[in-house]
């Protein structure tokens, strides 16, 4: 059996595809706003929480915050940053077995850490 701890989160964030090669979303170059929904999930080896799951989402939460928040944009900045990329950095720094992230809810990646 296995057993994920799971935490959501929605970001306000901006990024841009400066070398978008795609005419039909050419507009993907400019910088854009959307709102980020976040699924993290995390094995944990037992049922009585060896992980505290509003504490993962709270220390998700402060990094996305160090790194990403913006003074003058008030939002998350990712600049050239994929949803696959923001994925891949959430499952590097926080040893997460799964990540999503979608723009605005509606189209993005997930990420599945290969575990060896």
């Amino acid at each position: 059996m296995s057993i994920n701890i799971v935490v959501k989160l929605t970001v306000e964030g901006l990024h841009h595809w400066p070398d978008c090669p795609i005419e039909e979303v050419s507009y993907l170059k400019n910088l854009h706003r959307h709102l980020f929904y976040i699924t993290c999930k995390k094995e944990v080896s037992h049922a009585d929480r060896d992980i505290e799951i509003i504490q993962l989402k709270h220390k998700i939460k402060e990094f996305l915050n160090r790194i990403w928040g913006h003074e003058v944009y008030k939002c998350h900045f990712f600049g050239r940053m994929s949803c696959e990329e923001i994925a891949m950095e959430l499952i590097t720094n926080f040893g997460l077995n799964y990540c999503e992230v979608l723009e605005d809810n509606e189209n993005g990646a997930e990420v599945i850490a290969v575990i060896k």
